[in-house]
């Protein structure tokens, strides 16, 4: 099988490298002047934030970018799905309230925001951009024009990124739902993949011709590699889903069981 060259990819890493010393300046020098009275971020939130960029990293970077941009759409496949539910979610975990306040929080930006941010427009725009970053047509251009590539990865992102808002929003000026319409929400979210996934898993004619014979160089045809990506996509992305609901479940479980405690404990206060 023919291994890309290593090479680096410098709009990753610019992007990385602003994202990764943004958080430690913006959390360790801006804070103290622009919030000193704010709780800093959490060794948690350092945890997720870095975790999200580095999954960005790995998947986004050689060698998995250019086997998946040149060979593997399934590998493309996965790329995406890392951004979508693994990336975008961990960074809107790792991020402050101070840090969320003073940027996706203030007035002018929420006011801009809040519209998208709600169930059902982000529902739509996420949908609507994983529907569209796998139409032949548009993988065609991004494996064509590396700034269309990182356009459509971007615009990927920020879908994602306000399609979690509603489940992981770090400051209230754009309000999560409550447990259970978050469960629901991500639910449905489980569910749409399925109707681009099918055409990816049963389809018996390859979709995409700018990838050529290049899979058969990896021991697969064109078409076993795009029903792996459709199973991947399916599979993948409702596994990712399905455990974020379980976390939301057991984390509302164990809330409404300690509140259930403390009313017990302020009845029985109160009796004596």
């Amino acid at each position: 099988m023919p291994w890309p060259q290593p090479h680096l990819h410098w709009d990753v890493l610019a992007t990385v490298f602003v994202l990764a010393f943004g958080y430690a300046y913006s959390e360790l020098r801006l804070r103290p002047l622009v919030a000193p009275t704010a709780a800093a971020a959490t060794r948690g939130q350092w945890i997720k934030w870095y975790a999200g960029v580095g999954f960005l990293f790995v998947v986004s970077s050689w060698p998995i970018h250019d086997i998946g941009e040149t060979a593997l759409f399934s590998v493309h496949m996965v790329e995406h799905l890392v951004i979508v539910f693994l990336t975008a979610p961990l960074l809107l975990m790792g991020m402050p309230r101070w840090m969320a306040d003073a940027t996706v929080g203030r007035p002018a930006v929420a006011r801009i925001l809040r519209p998208l941010v709600h169930p059902v427009p982000a529902f739509i725009l996420l949908n609507v951009a994983m529907i569209a970053i796998h139409w032949p047509t548009v993988v065609a251009l991004m494996l064509t024009s590396k700034l269309a590539h990182f356009g459509v990865h971007a615009g990927l992102f920020a879908a994602a990124f306000l399609a979690w808002m509603p489940v992981r929003s770090p400051t209230p000026a754009l309000p999560r739902l409550r447990a259970p319409g978050q469960m629901l929400y991500l639910f449905f979210h489980s569910i749409l993949p399925t109707i681009p996934a099918s055409f990816l898993t049963f389809s018996s004619v390859a979709l995409y011709p700018v990838y050529g014979d290049a899979a058969l160089d990896w021991g697969v045809s064109p078409v076993s590699d795009q029903t792996v990506a459709g199973i991947i996509m399916k599979l993948g992305g409702g596994l990712l889903l399905w455990t974020a609901i379980a976390v939301i479940w057991f984390r509302w479980v164990s809330e409404e069981r300690r509140w259930e405690r403390l009313e017990a404990d302020l009845r029985s206060a109160s009796s004596m």
